[in-house]
């Protein structure tokens, strides 16, 4: 078997990412080497891969397109990754290497390099793989983009590729932006769009029947499946960390009582998918929050990583949740910062590099001083906490501990002998993210945030794995592309290509 194809949305977060990754589950349960690709992502949740004379960051959701795949995560699945600073510009992430920091004036002198990368390297992975299947960005209808695009449409027309698009019924009007997002294409663009995928649908079934054939009437294109709502897809789902949304489905405590854990949403949050491994655990409740009054009733907040640390630390001054998260660390409560979080933490932060503020005042929590560096830090890391528990991670910042008072202990003792983070009292911080995935750490860690924040009666599961979590996850993707799609039409489309479809007349046209 081989071919190619390409999964677009008809807007963000209809489903690209999930659809991606089950189409990918399936066939690499069907004996197929398959490999995800997306041409540009535009996040702050990103993964660092290790690799030979290719390690660099990935967008997340690519890491875990990867494993559904079941190949090693490569910079090569997501060539270009643009990650916001700001409402005006975006660190560029090239191949897994940061390269600049542009407006959306400079990128557009800077496309065609982009360009040029990303169809190379789709052209090289189509050499190793049987199927790559393509992730858009987006909506392909997004017409003032049209011209010079490289990671829908013009993608797909450069390689070949036959398209579906996933819409999402949850949000209301489905069948127009299924419809409205052919039209708006040009004619050499919809030759290759040969069916829609429903996401998110809940209710009749018998119901749904009779729009499904009015739109393959209307456009000449078959649904090729309706993808359920499913409560169990929240891991690793990067574009729904929305404020006050509790992750994951907590499962009951097997104590008698419940932690709660409040992690503020900041505006240029980065990683927050750190915390989903804590919801992963029963008894233990995770909520996204911008409210000051949820971190008082919180038994542990979490400052998460970010891409603007300085900026999102006036942020938290403005909107008087520094004030919140110095009265919970006052009461003895534990505070946890985890890389721009945990820079946050500290008393002075000399930032000539991503704000350019120079030295500003942090939280105070945390005898620790840091200073922005040119150089990214990019890497694997491994050690040992609570005196012996391992526990791996990865590292992704520019800022680095500069000035520690000597008497502070080490969250971690990384395995090159290093003090890693810091531990003052009931105030805890680390560099590394996915350090919460390593379970007999993430156990340990939430027993003693239990301790200190006076709930005796909660008691940690001895038995959940996180990688079986996520690994669940994955299989469960690819079980509804197995039982909700017309597998073999998608078979077809990746080998053969799109069938001959009509074109839709556009006013704009």
């Amino acid at each position: 078997m081989s071919g190619g194809l390409l999964v677009a949305g008809t807007t963000s977060d209809a489903g690209k990412s999930v659809l991606t990754a089950g189409i990918c589950r399936w066939l690499h349960r069907r004996g197929v080497k398959v490999a995800p690709f997306k041409a540009q992502n535009m996040s702050n949740n990103s993964a660092v891969v290790d690799g030979a004379g290719r390690g660099g960051e990935i967008g997340r959701a690519q890491a875990m397109q990867a494993a559904a795949s079941g190949v090693a995560a490569d910079v090569r699945f997501n060539p270009v990754l643009l990650k916001p600073g700001s409402d005006r510009s975006s660190q560029v992430v090239l191949l897994g290497e940061a390269i600049d920091t542009v407006t959306a004036g400079d990128y557009r002198a800077l496309r065609p390099r982009l360009a040029g990368a990303v169809f190379d390297t789709l052209a090289e992975l189509r050499a190793e793989y049987d199927v790559v299947v393509c992730e858009g960005a987006g909506s392909p209808a997004e017409i003032n983009l049209r011209d010079g695009d490289f990671v829908n449409m013009g993608l797909a027309r450069r390689a070949g590729l036959p398209a579906i698009v996933v819409g999402d019924i949850d949000r209301g009007g489905v069948f127009a932006a299924l419809f409205g997002t052919v039209a708006l294409l040009e004619p050499a663009d919809q030759a290759l769009v040969a069916g829609f995928v429903v996401n998110k649908f809940r209710g009749d079934p018998g119901l749904l029947a009779p729009g499904l054939e009015m739109i393959r009437a209307a456009s000449g294109r078959p649904v090729l499946g309706v993808l359920p709502w499913q409560l169990d897809l929240w891991l690793d789902a990067e574009d729904s960390l929305a404020y006050g949304r509790v992750l994951g489905r907590p499962a009951p405590p097997r104590g008698t009582e419940w932690l709660r854990v409040a992690v503020v949403r900041l505006p240029r949050v980065s990683n927050a998918t750190d915390a989903e491994a804590l919801a992963t655990e029963p008894g233990v409740r995770v909520r996204l929050t911008i409210e000051p009054a949820e971190l008082a009733d919180a038994d542990l907040v979490v400052l998460p990583g970010s891409k603007s640390t300085v900026d999102d630390l006036a942020w938290l001054r403005e909107t008087g949740l520094a004030d919140a998260v110095a009265a919970h660390a006052a009461s003895g409560r534990p505070v946890l910062g985890i890389c721009g979080g945990f820079q946050m933490l500290g008393t002075l932060i000399h930032d000539e590099v991503e704000s350019r503020r120079g030295t500003v005042a942090g939280l105070g929590l945390l005898p620790v001083e840091v200073t922005f560096g040119a150089r990214k830090i990019l890497a694997q890391s491994a050690g040992v906490a609570f005196g012996s528990v391992p526990v791996r991670g990865y590292e992704i910042h520019h800022g680095y501990v500069s000035r520690a008072d000597p008497s502070l202990a080490p969250l971690i003792q990384a395995a090159d002998g290093r003090g890693e983070g810091a531990v003052a009292g009931n105030v805890f911080g680390t560099h590394w993210h996915g350090a919460f995935e390593s379970d007999e750490f993430r156990r340990r860690f939430l027993s003693e945030a239990a301790r200190l924040a006076g709930r005796s009666g909660f008691v940690v599961a001895p038995d959940t794995v996180f990688a079986a979590v996520r690994e669940r996850t994955l299989d469960l993707l690819g079980d509804l592309v197995e039982e909700h799609l017309d597998t073999d039409a998608l078979l077809r489309l990746i080998e053969s290509g799109p069938p001959e479809l009509p074109v839709i007349e556009a006013a704009l046209r």
